[in-house]
């Protein structure tokens, strides 16, 4: 065989992986749902003001950002309501002038040139929404910071992403917060960050809300398991991200699996509602201490249990779509009909 002919059969080879590769992501074309997401600038808005033009930026952000910026000065930057204009530009004139919020803006402008990559990965994620949800509207994107109050709030037609909650590990802000923010997750404070968070906020929140305050630990392990496998389908994000784990942490968590889907069996935690008892596997923490000494297991584990049952469950229903997962309510049947036994 001739060498040319050699590397064209090289390439169809690959060419045929590549398209293999893509088709067991099972994601669908969205090419005729376009979404071009661009993001809002308010925090570059905000930290150029000036004492003297507050009555009138004032008026015309409430015509222009309204009604995030309502909810903005009210409840996340907690200077008065926009419609006290008096109050508000005798508060805010001094907020602006601290050096706090003066070196906060120049740490955000400086991390934060432009946002074009994080508008293609958006733009990318809402197009999947768009095509799985047609009648899902996408909402404004606008960026602000607000002394570290919050990351993605929801409000009416807007996301907000604070993106002084966003500035990288290497922060200076960070560790001096430690006693409302754990490092544990300050580390996820990054900008690889802001795509998964935005999603996973519009699925819990929007698409997807949690639906029963009393429910038992198998049906928690599936509700946030479809969440992670619905980020899964509408982004193209490491599963580490999707999760909040570290490259070590995911490690233990697939090298465990088996084990821990054990202990779970072993202390009968599948079917307790004792919410005290078994919330500790499903939030924020820095480690599991009953499954790994030295602080090295990962947290979570019945989210991350939960995100492997639905995963076996698509799986065996490759007919199924994403929507047809969420529709599905009884976790006791997606768990049988998954055949998950730890692996």
């Amino acid at each position: 065989m001739s060498p040319t002919i050699n590397k064209l059969f090289l390439f169809l080879f690959l060419s045929f992986l590549f398209i293999s590769c893509q088709s067991k992501k099972g994601k669908p074309d969205v090419s005729s749902v376009p979404v071009d997401i661009k993001i809002e600038r308010f925090d570059r808005a905000i930290a150029e003001l000036k004492p003297e033009d507050i009555q009138s930026k004032n008026k015309s952000w409430q015509q222009q950002y309204n009604p995030f910026y309502s909810d903005y000065m009210q409840f996340m930057l907690k200077v008065s309501d926009p419609r006290d204009s008096i109050y508000l530009n005798e508060v805010l004139s001094e907020v602006i002038k601290k050096k706090d919020f003066v070196d906060l803006a120049a740490a955000v402008a400086k991390k934060y040139p432009d946002m074009k990559k994080q508008e293609a990965e958006l733009s990318a994620a809402f197009s999947y929404i768009k095509y799985y949800f047609p009648n899902y509207e996408v909402p404004r994107l606008i960026s602000f910071f607000s002394g570290f109050e919050v990351q993605v709030p929801i409000g009416e037609k807007y996301i907000g992403i604070g993106l002084d909650m966003f500035l990288g590990t290497n922060s200076p802000f960070y560790p001096a917060l430690i006693g409302s923010i754990p490092l544990y997750v300050s580390r996820r404070f990054t900008p690889e960050n802001i795509t998964p968070r935005v999603i996973e906020a519009v699925i819990r929140e929007e698409l997807y809300p949690i639906k029963d305050a009393d429910v038992n630990t198998l049906q928690q392990m599936v509700y946030h398991g479809k969440v992670l496998y619905a980020m899964d389908q509408l982004t193209d994000c490491q599963d580490s991200l999707k999760i909040g784990y570290t490259s070590a942490q995911l490690a233990w968590a697939e090298q465990y699996q088996r084990d821990v889907w054990q202990w779970f069996l072993e202390e009968d935690l599948l079917y307790s509602t004792d919410y005290l008892r078994t919330q500790k596997y499903f939030t924020e923490a820095p480690f599991t201490p009953e499954l790994g000494g030295n602080n090295e297991s990962a947290p979570k584990l019945g989210t991350f249990i939960g995100w492997q049952i639905v995963r076996k469950y698509m799986e065996k229903h490759p007919e199924k779509t994403l929507t047809d997962l969420l529709k599905a309510e009884n976790a006791q049947e997606i768990l049988e009909d998954s055949k998950f036994k730890g692996n």
